[in-house]
């Protein structure tokens, strides 16, 4: 459990009319998003996703908000409102609602579809508010106000959150394109009129805060896609999010264009697509789409789509770079990676670039062609939101430090006072009433781990020991004592992974082993815990001196 700020106390009992904001996950962090709202004793969550897991971490399939907060108060959650379908503000659902069910579940149409597919994998069944722009709704306390913004995904939502505290206006992910694929642009004219009727804390996504202009228009990567596609005569295999539904509209858009056939592959690609198609927001000609399990059927004239743009080990495209996947990539074949790279998983990616091009395969990328642009409001237009909102309070959200630094530096240069800038991180708490926001506290938090059917076991010393296990190998020692004497019975046993295949390189540690024992003993230091640490120590400090390795030690030893 990490306590961000030891220093801060736990916030104190939350005052009359006063809106208390902790926000769990999202803060210093690209994922895990979700942000607790609190209000005369009833709680509204926004968001709930998952951060994706670095190399360090190795053996992690998703890392979760630390639900330690809120888990004594479930029952006074009144809603959980979603602004968009990305696996970093939606994953975490299920296992909130694992907790308790009949939390009502409000997005947007997509939104909450891609939700439900989820839920129902986990056979949970929960009620499902639909709301879309220009709705109000209340819950509890909580009057809800849903304002249409531009992202990567259809149906993204800002949310102005109404109490008698003050108005919150959230913007969820958020760019301002404005020729997107769908027609559908961010709200400024609403933006503008909450801004009038006055805005008391703005939380503004921060991801591009740091990148200068404006983000460029999705459908300005076409041009591109098409040349690639245009350009080669074998297979194209494009990996993406499975919920980029515009990235893969405009993909199946150029392979028509070109006669080739489309076929999805991974399992979240498939149940996504045939969502947002059977939904109105994936136009796909009649006959185009083929099952992958048929792709030898046309030849070369087939383009695939595919989950694991980020390098994520389970994912399709990792498969077919480690040679694990039925399609087997080869020489000729082009992969598109129709994505950026989420921070820490560059290298992952890179691999999978390296393996790929190794089969013989032309990688297209982000750093070699224009074939992604960012989802997220880059400088130039958050300067736009700040001067259009004029908040008395802004917090930066959704980003890592330098992001939430460079947000809040924007803000501050369109006269925000500084003072009223608040760049905090997970777990601190912010207490606002009549137009004031401020530092209440903090509560711990920490990263819950999912590793296969384990949520929450996995420690950050469990981790510890993967690394070194994976880094610096493994020794184990036995050795069996006549417990009355201490005389050696048996052993030392030494048996090493990971470090080295030469036994007799332990030779000369066993005697050291033997005198330590021996010394341990005669110390009237007999006890089994005692004689194992000796052992440890023994072997760790001939390791450490000889090799300049600290491998994990487990010395077993057993008293006859």
């Amino acid at each position: 459990m990490n306590h961000p700020h030891p220093e801060l106390p736990y916030p104190p009992k939350l005052q009359p009319k006063t809106l208390r904001i902790v926000a769990l996950g999202g803060l210093g962090e690209i994922g895990r998003n979700m942000t607790v709202f609190e209000y005369e004793g009833q709680l509204l969550i926004v968001d709930c996703g998952v951060l994706f897991p670095e190399e360090s971490q190795p053996g992690i399939d998703l890392i979760l908000p630390d639900f330690s907060y809120i888990r004594e108060r479930l029952g006074d959650i009144v809603a959980v409102v979603l602004t968009h379908g990305h696996e970093d503000h939606i994953g975490a659902v299920p296992y909130l609602l694992r907790e308790r069910s009949d939390i009502p579940v409000v997005g947007a149409k997509l939104t909450l579809a891609f939700t439900e597919a989820k839920l129902k994998e986990r056979r949970i069944t929960a009620p499902l508010v639909e709301v879309r722009e220009g709705m109000v709704q209340k819950f509890g306390p909580f009057e809800l106000e849903f304002v249409a913004v531009n992202h990567s995904i259809p149906d993204a939502l800002a949310v102005a959150i109404k109490t008698p505290a003050g108005v919150v206006l959230a913007t969820g992910d958020f760019k301002m394109d404005q020729l997107p694929l769908d027609g559908r642009i961010t709200d400024l004219a609403t933006f503008a009129r909450l801004g009038a009727e006055g805005i008391d804390l703005f939380m503004v996504d921060s991801t591009n805060a740091d990148v200068p202009g404006f983000t460029t228009p999705e459908r300005d990567i076409a041009p591109t896609l098409d040349r690639v596609i245009r350009s080669t005569d074998r297979r194209v295999i494009v990996a993406s999010f499975a919920s980029h539904v515009h990235r893969i509209q405009q993909i199946i858009d150029v392979a028509v264009a070109h006669d080739r056939k489309v076929a999805y592959v991974g399992r979240s690609m498939v149940r996504n697509m045939k969502l947002a198609q059977d939904m109105g927001y994936l136009t796909v000609p009649e006959g185009v789409v083929v099952d992958a399990k048929k792709i030898e059927d046309y030849g070369d004239r087939i383009v695939m789509i595919c989950t694991g743009s980020q390098g994520e080990p389970l994912a399709a495209l990792s498969r077919m770079a480690n040679g694990e996947h039925p399609i087997v990539v080869g020489k000729g074949d082009t992969v598109i990676l129709a994505s950026s790279l989420i921070p820490g998983n560059e290298n992952p990616v890179f691999r999978v670039i390296n393996e790929l091009t190794r089969f013989g395969a032309t990688v297209v990328h982000k750093g070699n062609a224009m074939v992604h642009v960012s989802g997220h409001a880059a400088a130039g237009e958050l300067l736009y939101c700040y001067n259009i909102v004029k908040p008395k309070n802004v917090m930066p959200i959704h980003g890592e430090w330098r992001h939430l630094r460079a947000n809040a530096e924007l803000a501050i240069k369109t006269g925000v006072p500084r003072n009223n800038v608040l760049v905090v991180e997970n777990g601190i708490a912010i207490d606002m009433a009549d137009g004031y926001a401020d530092v209440a506290g903090a509560v711990p938090v920490g990263y819950v781990y999912v590793d296969g059917q384990s949520i929450g076991e996995i420690t950050e010393s469990s981790l510890k020991d993967r690394r070194i296990l994976g880094e610096e190998g493994f020794i184990s020692v036995v050795v069996v004592i006549e417990s009355q004497t201490g005389k050696i019975v048996a052993g030392p046993d030494i048996h090493a992974r990971g470090f080295t295949e030469d036994n007799a390189l332990f030779d000369e540690v066993k005697s050291k082993i033997e005198k330590a024992l021996a010394q341990s003993f005669a110390n009237g230091n007999n006890a089994t815990h005692q004689l194992q640490q000796v052992v440890r120590r023994t072997v760790g400090s001939w390791v450490g001196d000889e090799h300049r390795r600290k491998p994990m030690i487990v010395p077993v030893v057993i008293e006859v």
